[in-house]
């Protein structure tokens, strides 16, 4: 395959593709590599990472991602009707849920992390442009607030992002 490097403050990584232009293999600075492996249709099934783990990936007839497995542990995908992704799960309960609008624009994203659920909401503008984001943390019991974080997004005549 070809090898392209990059080199910065004296650490060199590299990237080798296949004929097709796929990652194969990511060499990092200290000399440890990532391996990639897909099926004839292009979708990525086996990843060997640089702690020698590996993950494979299982893709339905349409390509949709549908289950993965990391060193034993099984995460199935989940999809609604218009092919957007709604959930995954983990030991048969839900680990992460995404929630769209009626427009299907990407509104919510929740999971938990340390037995909290952690949720990003999305706004957007009537041309489809991200105008804020709140991320919460919620208590696993009461739900109480614990935390929380607002970002606003605006944009300009010309419809570039001119404050984050």
């Amino acid at each position: 395959g070809k090898a392209i490097c990059t080199t910065q403050g004296g650490l060199t990584r590299s990237m080798e593709y296949d004929a097709a232009g796929r990652v194969i293999r990511l060499t990092s600075e200290n000399g440890s590599h990532t391996t990639f492996r897909y099926d004839v249709l292009d979708r990525l099934i086996q990843e060997t990472g640089f702690d020698g783990r590996t993950q494979r990936y299982h893709h339905d007839l349409t390509g949709k991602l549908i289950r993965s497995e990391d060193e034993g542990l099984v995460t199935h995908w989940h999809y609604d009707e218009a092919d957007r992704l709604t959930h995954r799960t983990v030991k048969g309960e839900t680990a992460e849920r995404w929630q769209y609008d009626e427009r299907g624009w990407l509104t919510d994203i929740s999971h938990i992390s340390e037995g909290h659920r952690v949720a990003v909401h999305y706004r957007y503008d009537e041309k489809g442009r991200l105008t804020g984001e709140r991320q919460t943390v919620h208590h696993p019991q009461t739900e109480a607030l614990l935390w929380q974080h607002e970002t606003r997004h605006a944009y300009n005549a010309q419809g570039l992002a001119n404050r984050c």
